[in-house]
């Protein structure tokens, strides 16, 4: 903390003294109140030391030792607020190293489009200010001479410049740019890797005829061509092949013994001799399905001098196979649990020595290995197994697949089309760490303005592909060794890039031993701290600005408290966020080293900012929180940064106001708003389904020309009002199309029937779409319903009446007859007393019967 001349150590003073040193202060006060609104805004002020200072974006630090009682890091467009010689505000600086021209690629006209020179020295040097964007440079980019003497060389060259020494501050973009050219004749070295298992023994047969084809496609190519040989089997163990003696020893009729991988001809430029080696090699036989390809891969890589893959040359490996593979972890199925180390291990036989000692590479150390060797593996695989080499491919840097016929009959122009793919395009990639982040733009071949891709297709040899690579240190490194890097930018699949040399500003020189503005127990910390950029760092038993106190002294005096104090409105030292120590508040410590509280009077910090989704300030991308309020990045607003200053997006497609007319932008996004006849949606508010918009308008006319009803249903009245306006196109059915903004509109008729017709205006023209056919509810007969009513209810009462008849008649017939029955067997006429009974019985003999 800074002490001030006008404060009053102790109230004993005379009050004479005190007037004279108000007034002899009054000029300071001055200073600070045009400071003093600006506290808060600025992200600068609350840094306390030099390092600090220089990693925030256009601020600049003082190191004055006698400054005022102001922020010593400050804007750096500030005029006359530290003297020059005490101002450390550090520009970045960028320095051509090497820069051969282009091999066979440009010319000079071409080249100084984008800012390239000639003439200049071999090594030039450019500086810009911490607020440029460095997109134009002071200094010369390559020479004539350079040019000349690297293609006099016969060195290649296809990116331009090679190396480049860039000293960059922390949030400052820097863009550099680069040009590629594939040169004529580039060397191409092409390495056939083949799965020689039993069922890929016609592809071998169909290869070794088509050996001399495949190598003149190649040459009318480039000229500078090798070709190489290898196969593979997979791992000599159970359970990947029989481990049977005599299986070991001949696995299938015709085959030879199992094998991991084997290089059978080297790269060479005597092509003649890949039929005979093809022809040669003997198929042999494994048990499970996948291949132990990946051995193969990893070794035809890794094994560089065994190979023959040549420093300046396109390299291509053709891996062909019909099966499946085998990656890291499945060694363990034959005991091996060894991982891969990424090393040649070939015999001088050509033989994998540390197939059976080691598991099978990864994808990732398969991609690694790729990237660092800069080889383009062509996945050439039968119909079956495209589908699985094509996602692989998606995870191995510049590789493909593609489908390879069942005997491998169209090796030659898979070679030459998958070639011609990789050839034509350039994709730039760079190994920067995560505190650099890089982008690239390019034009490409478009000739137009630049779009943000590191890819550019299309290319023939000759051509010139500028980019433009804009680098940014996000965040210094904790570690100061990593505050120099060495970072490559490469084309893909070449074995060129551009080097950069980066050193992070990330420290003040002030802040070193040995340096201007270092000074060990510096009087002016009282001999108990050292003098560092202005600003002393006392030793652990004092401290202060001058390092005036020590621990010992805890001042808890009332009067002496109140310098801790922002105004005489506050009775809480040091917003009762820290501890007032010799006149100096001493800020709190939180648990989160990342959340600081800082301030004069500790009334700022970096974490209790407004928050978006609760992340402060919406993210790093937005905005950055600064004494308790979000500073916002360029494009960003809003007290939480979460707003886009541009209306872009609320704009519609074809034009017009924002948001239709029909809402307010709000942070990028249309808030439609609500009227009588209803509410607008959409994304710009161009939509409102309970709207009626013009469909009452267009009805009358809609009705007489398609369906001759309506108002204006007389053909002179249609013709008067609706002719000049627009003609109905008739549809079978109505469908809306929402990406033509088109309405619906349903009325019913004179007639009750419904029509339904669409309309939308393109270009101020009216277009209205009707259903050819209105929908009309069926003819109701009313008479008929009425007759066929009475004739039912009349029907229905004769059938009533028949029914009732039937069963009286029926009933009065039962009874009759049983009157009849009765009738019948009364004894009423016998003129006996039927309840007499004579005294005699009179009995007969049946012998008798007779007589």
């Amino acid at each position: 903390m800074l002490s001030h001349p006008c404060r009053l150590s102790t109230t004993k003073r005379m009050v004479a003294l005190l007037f004279a040193t108000l007034f002899a202060c009054s000029s300071i006060f001055s200073v600070e109140a045009q400071f003093a609104g600006k506290l808060i805004q600025d992200p600068c002020v609350n840094k306390a030391s030099c390092h600090d200072c220089i990693q925030t974006q256009n601020c600049a630090w003082c190191m004055e030792p006698d400054f005022i009682d102001l922020p010593r890091c400050f804007k750096n467009n500030l005029q006359n607020y530290c003297k020059e010689e005490y101002t450390w505000n550090p520009f970045t600086e960028q320095k051509f190293t090497i820069n051969r021209e282009l091999t066979r690629g440009g010319n000079a006209s071409a080249a100084a489009g984008y800012g390239y020179g000639y003439g200049g020295s071999y090594e030039a040097s450019s500086s810009y200010s911490s607020s440029s964007s460095s997109s134009s440079y002071a200094g010369a980019y390559g020479s004539a001479a350079a040019a000349g003497a690297s293609a006099s060389s016969g060195e290649i060259v296809q990116i331009s410049p090679q190396r480049v020494s860039l000293k960059l501050r922390i949030n400052q973009l820097h863009s550099l740019n680069m040009r590629y050219s594939q040169a004529i004749d580039y060397p191409v070295d092409l390495y056939y890797l083949m799965d020689l298992s039993k069922s890929m023994e016609d592809d071998k047969d169909k290869l070794s005829a088509l050996g001399d084809k495949l190598s003149e496609t190649m040459r009318n190519i480039t000229s500078n061509f090798r070709l190489g040989f290898g196969s593979f089997v997979d791992k000599v163990l159970m359970p990947y092949v029989s481990t049977i003696p005599k299986k070991l020893e001949r696995p299938c009729d015709g085959c030879e013994a199992p094998y991991g991988y084997r290089n059978h001809m080297p790269l060479s430029t005597n092509t003649s001799t890949f039929t005979s080696e093809v022809s040669r090699a003997a198929v042999s036989g494994n048990l499970d399905a996948p291949e132990g390809g990946f051995d193969a891969i990893m070794q035809a890589i890794v094994c560089r001098q065994q190979i023959g893959w040549r420093e300046k040359a396109r390299r291509l490996l053709v891996f062909s196979t019909d099966a499946g593979f085998h990656y890291a972890g499945d060694g363990k199925l034959g005991g091996v649990i060894a991982p891969n180390d990424g090393e040649c291990h070939l015999s001088g036989e050509g033989l994998y020595t540390h197939s059976v000692i080691q598991d099978y590479p990864s994808i990732s150390q398969i991609n690694h290995k790729v990237k660092q060797n800069s080889i383009n593996v062509i996945f050439a695989v039968t119909a079956n197994q495209h589908s699985v080499y094509e996602k692989l491919a998606q995870h191995i840097e510049g590789s493909s697949s593609a489908v390879l016929s069942e005997d491998s009959s169209n090796v030659v122009d898979l070679v030459r089309s998958e070639y011609s793919k990789i050839s034509s395009a350039i994709e730039m990639k760079d190994n920067a760490t995560s505190n650099i982040k890089i982008t690239y733009h390019s034009a490409c071949l478009n000739g137009g303005p630049e779009i943000p891709t590191a890819k550019c297709d299309g290319l023939k040899v000759g051509d010139v592909v500028n980019f433009t690579a804009q680098i940014l240190v996000t965040s210094c490194p904790t570690d100061p060794r990593e505050w120099n890097q060495v970072i490559q930018i490469y084309p893909v699949g070449i074995n060129e890039s551009l080097v950069i040399d980066l050193e992070m500003l990330c420290s003040c020189p002030c802040e070193r031993p040995g340096t201007t503005g270092y000074e060990a127990h510096s009087p002016k910390c009282n001999n108990h701290g050292t003098l560092m950029c202005g600003v002393c760092e006392c030793d652990d038993m004092h401290f202060g600005h001058n390092c005036e106190c020590s621990t010992s002294d805890v001042h808890t005096g009332s009067d002496k408290d109140l310098v801790c104090r922002a105004d005489n409105t506050t009775q809480v030292d040091c917003n009762n966020r820290g501890t007032c120590l010799c006149g100096v508040c001493e800020c709190e410590k939180r648990s989160n080293p990342e959340e600081i509280i800082s301030g004069k009077f500790c009334e700022c910090d970096n974490f209790s900012c407004e928050r978006r989704k609760n992340v402060l300030c919406s993210g790093p991308d937005h905005g950055t929180c600064e004494c308790s309020h979000c500073v916002c990045k360029p494009g960003w607003t809003g007290s939480a940064c979460d707003c886009r200053e541009s209306t872009d997006t609320c704009m519609p497609p074809n034009g017009g106001e924002l948001c239709s007319g029909n809402g307010e932008c709000e942070c990028g996004v249309c808030k439609c708003k609500s009227t009588p006849e209803g509410r607008y949606s959409g994304k710009v508010c161009e939509k409102c389904p309970t709207c009626a918009g013009r469909c009452l308008e267009l009805k009358h006319c809609v009705q007489c020309q398609m369906y001759k009803t309506g108002e204006f249903k007389d053909e002179d009245k249609c013709a008067a009002n609706c002719s000049n306006t627009f003609v109905p196109i008739g549809e079978e059915k109505i469908v809306i199309d929402e990406e033509k903004d088109e309405l619906l509109c349903i009325f019913f008729d004179e007639d009750d029937c419904k029509y339904t017709f669409k309309y939308s205006e393109v270009n101020g023209k009216l277009e209205v779409h009707a259903q050819q056919e209105r929908e009309c509810p069926p003819k109701v007969f009313m008479l008929g319903i009425v007759l066929g009513v009475i004739a039912a209810i009349v029907l229905v009462g004769l059938a009533i009446l028949l029914l009732w008849k039937l069963l009286t008649t029926i009933h009065d017939r039962r009874e009759f007859a049983r009157f009849e029955k009765e009738r019948m067997n009364a004894k009423w006429d016998t003129g006996e007393n039927p309840i007499y009974k004579q005294a005699t019985s009179t009995f007969k003999n049946p012998m008798y019967a007779g007589q």
